[in-house]
């Protein structure tokens, strides 16, 4: 109705009704001006039927524009809504620890400018690649896969906590096929994200667990890629198994026994402290951790051979 009035404004109200006064006959001007005419209300030059008829173009047009604004709204609600349903069977598929599939869903939409769709995608090709059944030559191309996904995600979204995280694994990963050069060089960036996505979230207790496993990896680092990062850099990257234990301790605060590895790095930055009472106590968790995923696995069986060893020594 809104629409009609509007339009019904420019349109005359009875067929032949005069929108004006005409100009005299004869008076005209060659730039278009009307000398000493002066004007009253409308005024209408030409052919009537001409002005209808452009009128009524202007009309079309205008309802053609309301059209196309209503249809692209419409589009763009129901392209959020496909995108919620693919991300609520995606997390269903990770939570059910159903990797191909959660892959073979999201690689439909790797095209995607979503920033939420990508992450995840970044994830689920890591994951894969993780999978013991990969050969070596498909686990390069996912890594490097992963990557790219990461790279998107993090150009269309700087202000999500999960883009700056899988960023950082992912980049850390390719560090394994690029040399301790550009691995000790990644570090840097890695350290900025993880930092990042505790930032944006101080309640992922993930994030703040990768930042134990880098401050864990550089307190280990062997001397020779110790004495290399000093050659490459004037203040390589370094830290403590104090600082690790703090991370792994604040994600164990954050969300009890949410991960497996968690635990198992407890115990073996225990070990490193030379605290066996408490290295002992963190491995038996790990241990009997329930076991979920691949990976669990293979913490388990990490887990009940340090005990083992640990005991024998004893």
């Amino acid at each position: 109705m809104a629409l009609a009035a509007r339009l019904w404004r420019f349109l005359p109200l009875r067929r032949g009704a005069a929108l004006g006064p005409r100009l005299p006959a004869g008076t005209s001007s060659s730039r278009g001006h009307c000398g000493s005419c002066r004007f009253h209300g409308f005024e209408v030059m030409g052919n009537p039927g001409t002005f209808k008829r452009g009128l009524l173009l202007s009309a079309l047009s205008y309802l053609g524009f309301e059209t196309y604004q209503v249809i692209s709204q419409a589009a763009v609600v129901h392209a959020a809504a496909k995108v919620e349903e693919i991300l609520e069977q995606a997390d269903y598929l990770y939570e059910s620890g159903e990797t191909e599939k959660l892959y073979q869903l999201l690689t439909q939409y790797k095209e995607s400018e979503d920033a939420e769709l990508l992450w995840r995608l970044a994830r689920a090709s890591r994951d894969v690649a993780q999978l013991s059944r990969t050969s070596e030559e498909e686990k390069k191309l996912l890594v490097y896969e992963a990557l790219e996904y990461a790279k998107r995600a993090l150009e269309k979204n700087e202000s999500h906590f999960a883009v700056h995280k899988w960023y950082a694994i992912c980049l850390s990963d390719v560090g394994d096929y690029e040399g301790i050069k550009a691995k000790i060089a990644n570090a840097y960036i890695i350290k900025e994200h993880f930092e990042k996505a505790i930032e944006l979230n101080p309640k992922d207790a993930t994030s703040i667990h990768l930042m134990g496993i880098w401050c864990y990896t550089f307190a280990e680092m062997p001397w020779y890629q110790r004495r290399i990062a000093e050659m490459l850099f004037a203040t390589p990257p370094s830290s403590t198994y104090e600082k690790a234990l703090g991370y792994f301790h604040r994600a164990e605060q954050v969300d009890p026994n949410f991960y497996s590895k968690n635990l198992l790095l407890l115990g073996k930055t225990y070990l490193k402290l030379h605290n066996k009472k408490l290295a002992a106590f963190w491995l038996m968790k790990a241990k009997d951790y329930p076991a979920h995923t691949e990976e669990d696995k293979q913490i388990q069986t990490e887990a009940a051979q340090l005990l083992t060893s640990f005991s024998e020594k004893n």
